[in-house]
């Protein structure tokens, strides 16, 4: 069964001569335009460039960097981390169903406060894709069989998009083999990327060619 949230992108599908609406992957499912409905058994959004702060003790190496000499953990904000979107600034290691993360005992301390041991350990910046925890999934087709799809040029503002991407103000725009915007080249380019997501906003703003 296809899911999809309202933002992702919409192809067209052939199944025993008739024509169904479905996620396009870029490619083999061409992308036509962008799904106004939901079909999900649970929702997700992204979270973009979240800092991370872990409080470690090292020990000199001998070639003049401090490293921890056990495993320390921190925690996300968030839980239920879909872990193929999962990208980190050092060598973690994730708990994707409580929003754990692990650094391995032998890791470079990169912050280090001589004044404050409190202040010595881990900076680290995460993105990520997560199932939002009590929100149950939701079905708008379920009365009609129909979904609603923009099909003409406009700007839209949505969350559904790869959130391990950089997105340079007007870059071209393509349809992951998810069904999101990225702009990782993956079949014709679809929009440009008019305002960037950011951590305040994460959201992407486009325009739909």
């Amino acid at each position: 069964m296809v899911e999809f949230q309202a933002g992702m992108i919409a192809g067209l599908i052939e199944i025993a001569g008739d024509i169904f609406v479905s996620v396009s992957d870029g490619c083999t499912i061409p992308p036509v335009g962008i799904l106004d409905d939901v079909k999900t058994e649970a929702f997700s959004k992204n979270s973009l460039d979240e800092f991370l702060f872990v409080p470690a003790s090292g020990v000199n190496d001998g070639h003049g960097n401090l490293i921890s000499s056990v495993d320390v953990m921190g925690f996300l904000k968030n839980t239920n981390i879909i872990p193929k979107s999962f990208v980190s600034t050092m060598d973690v290691l994730l708990n994707p169903v409580n929003g754990t993360v692990t650094i391995p005992a032998g890791s470079i301390l990169n912050k280090i406060n001589a004044n404050d041991p409190t202040k010595t350990g881990f900076e680290i910046l995460l993105s990520y894709m997560f199932q939002i925890p009590d929100l149950p999934g939701e079905d708008t087709t379920a009365g009609s069989g129909k979904v609603s799809v923009h099909i003409f040029r406009g700007v839209f503002q949505t969350d559904q998009m790869d959130p391990v991407t950089e997105y340079p103000l007007m870059c071209p725009l393509y349809c992951g083999r998810d069904g999101r915007f990225t702009s990782q080249p993956n079949g014709p380019i679809i929009a440009v990327c008019l305002a960037p997501p950011s951590v305040l906003i994460n959201e992407i703003e486009v325009m739909w060619l």
